[in-house]
């Protein structure tokens, strides 16, 4: 199977082409070495995947017939990414709640007297 339908398969992806551009921008690796889409993946490959900021690693255990329940993930593949990775995920969530929501305008004079007062504490 190739690798692009593979990730769709196993839901790593929303949609197959978003797949397959994650293969041509050198997102995706196999056994360390960036991959086509068109590359196939056999079980026992050790498959990186880079997604928001994040290295997946996970290992092909059988190949799926077509696109799988959530439920039925597992049987096709085993995640053994790191715990170092998993917690930059954690951060990086801390990290976009400290900032301005999208679309909230310029801070008023009331954040600005607030921000110079946290200043001036220090």
């Amino acid at each position: 199977m190739r690798v692009d339908k593979y990730l769709w398969c196993v839901r790593y992806f929303k949609t197959r082409s978003i797949a397959t551009n994650a293969c041509r921008t050198g997102k995706v690796k196999i056994q360390g070495d960036n991959v086509k889409p068109s590359r196939e993946v056999y079980p026992g490959d050790q498959v990186q995947v880079r997604k928001n900021q994040v290295d997946y690693v996970l290992e092909v255990l059988d190949i799926p017939d077509s696109r799988l329940g959530a439920k039925l993930v597992d049987i096709y593949r085993k995640d053994i990414t790191p715990k170092e990775n998993l917690e930059k995920l954690e951060l990086l969530k801390y990290s976009k709640d400290y900032y301005r929501k999208k679309g909230t305008g310029r801070p008023t004079k009331k954040d600005r007297r607030d921000l110079d007062d946290f200043v001036e504490e220090d």
